[in-house]
């Protein structure tokens, strides 16, 4: 089992930045890829950011592209999410994922690849 938690979500003024954590439990993360989808209001969760077991690939939604970036680092089980320039379009529940393939070289992008997830953080950018 992990268990996977996420810190880090607030309430920012657009154009602000945010680094959102995901600390991981149970067993470690290190050979697994990682993932932040999130959930607006009223719509269904959408795919982020991932990246691979060694962080040597990463991939993000073209609407972060840019200003968002996927990072981890495995000695704390912990990845995270720095979120940069944000939009009032971000607002949004923030969800950690973890994809138990080991050594995944491409992370995938879809929700059904995922094995584990967080809880959410909310994150909230006012104009």
């Amino acid at each position: 089992q992990v268990q996977l938690v996420e810190s880090g979500g607030g309430l920012v003024q657009a154009g602000g930045s945010l680094r959102l954590s995901c600390a991981a439990s149970g067993r470690s993360i290190s050979r697994y890829a990682m993932a932040w989808f999130r959930q607006a209001p009223g719509k269904g969760r959408a795919f982020v950011a991932a990246l691979n077991w060694s962080a040597g690939n990463t991939r993000y939604a073209d609407s972060v592209k840019g200003r968002f970036t996927i990072s981890r680092v495995n000695a704390k089980n912990t990845v995270y999410l720095q979120m940069n320039s944000l939009k009032p379009e971000d607002t949004a529940v923030y969800y950690c994922a973890a994809d138990i393939t080991e050594y995944s070289i491409i992370p995938p992008t879809d929700e059904s690849s995922y094995n584990y997830w967080g809880q959410g953080t909310q994150v909230t950018v006012s104009t």
